[in-house]
């Protein structure tokens, strides 16, 4: 799975005028079975979004796609989860 954390390079106010549109990317690619858990940062700099594992390719094309390239950099990480808490177990091999 990718961890992927974004942090804000533009005034809170910039990010909160694509909040909208961010808010449906994130509906779709949740309803696609894409994205695991997504959040804000506290304090607010930013967000983090959990992804499955998929193709490296897909998921820069997704993260393209999302409003918010307009006022937040990305940093994708890859996790090779193989230990997890029983609530969380499925995410082993992910």
């Amino acid at each position: 799975m990718y961890v992927v954390y974004l942090t804000y390079f533009r005034p809170v106010e910039e990010v909160e005028a694509l909040l909208e549109p961010h808010i449906q990317w994130l509906d779709r690619y949740f309803d696609a079975d894409v994205f695991i858990a997504a959040g804000r940062k506290d304090p607010r700099t930013g967000g983090m979004v959990l992804v499955k594992d998929i193709d490296r390719a897909r998921l820069d094309t997704i993260l393209a796609e999302d409003p918010f390239v307009a006022v937040a950099n990305y940093d994708v990480t890859k996790i090779n989860v193989t230990r997890a808490a029983e609530a969380f177990a499925a995410l082993n091999g992910i």
